[in-house]
């Protein structure tokens, strides 16, 4: 009896050993509680996100958590493998619900992130986007060591002005030195062009994909509510301890 009651217990985790989904412990009642469930209107949804889609309520298609938590164990044990590799993965939210918990994110691990706006060529004119990271950094940099001191009081308000607009643009970035070995998009609708240019370089792209979204041209596709702050905190928490532990 003890056994079944715990087969039963409202933690209901799917559990099977070397499993992705039970060894990063997705829950399915937390995701529900989260609201990673829900979708958009039927009216909007993309043919091929239907495999992922449970039913409707209120004329908004649920997402079958069983399917997320699936692909977000596929997604997971990416990410980590790259962490264990040292190698570079860009964060990429510029959704205004969700971009301070992008940058607090971001910061807590040392990824470089776009919280902003996504600046065409980011990826595919790295070069050019290069020559500008040197040049805030070089610009900080003088500012620091009180090498713009000599300049007029205007020209320092100038440069003040210049470096905020800099960071605006770069900040999350600036310590890039080549394109990043793969990027996690958490709005495929509003940063659809981060995944293209990734895409374009051969790298691999893992992204949040809400009902309204064709997920065949991502990666690692991980159906789920884009729109909801806490259903993107439930996944970027799951990112947070896939890389910690790798690290």
């Amino acid at each position: 009896m003890e056994d079944i009651s715990k087969e039963n217990s409202s933690k209901k985790k799917i559990a099977s050993q070397g499993n992705p989904v039970s060894d990063f412990n997705i829950d399915l009642e937390e995701m529900q509680k989260a609201g990673v469930n829900f979708g958009h209107r039927t009216s909007t949804t993309h043919p091929k996100m239907k495999p992922y889609i449970a039913g409707v309520k209120n004329t908004i298609h649920i997402i079958n958590l069983e399917k997320t938590a699936e692909k977000l164990g596929e997604a997971l044990k990416f990410i980590q493998s790259m962490a264990r590799e040292k190698k570079t993965v860009l964060l990429v939210g510029t959704k205004v619900q969700t971009r301070e918990l992008v940058k607090e994110t971001a910061k807590e691990l040392g990824l470089p992130f776009v919280s902003g706006r996504w600046l065409g060529g980011t990826i595919t004119n790295f070069s050019i986007v290069l020559k500008r990271l040197e040049y805030f950094k070089d610009l900080e940099r003088k500012r620091g060591a009180g090498e713009l001191d000599k300049y007029t009081k205007k020209e320092r308000i100038g440069f003040d002005k210049e470096l905020k607009n800099l960071e605006n643009k770069f900040g999350g970035i600036k310590d890039l030195t080549k394109i990043p070995d793969a990027v996690i998009v958490l709005d495929m609708r509003g940063d659809y062009l981060a995944a293209k240019e990734a895409k374009s370089k051969g790298i691999p792209v893992v992204a949040i994909c809400d009902t309204n979204i064709d997920p065949s041209s991502i990666d690692y596709p991980i159906p789920a509510n884009d729109d909801a702050a806490s259903s993107v905190k439930y996944i970027l928490d799951k990112i947070k301890e896939a890389i910690k532990n790798a690290k």
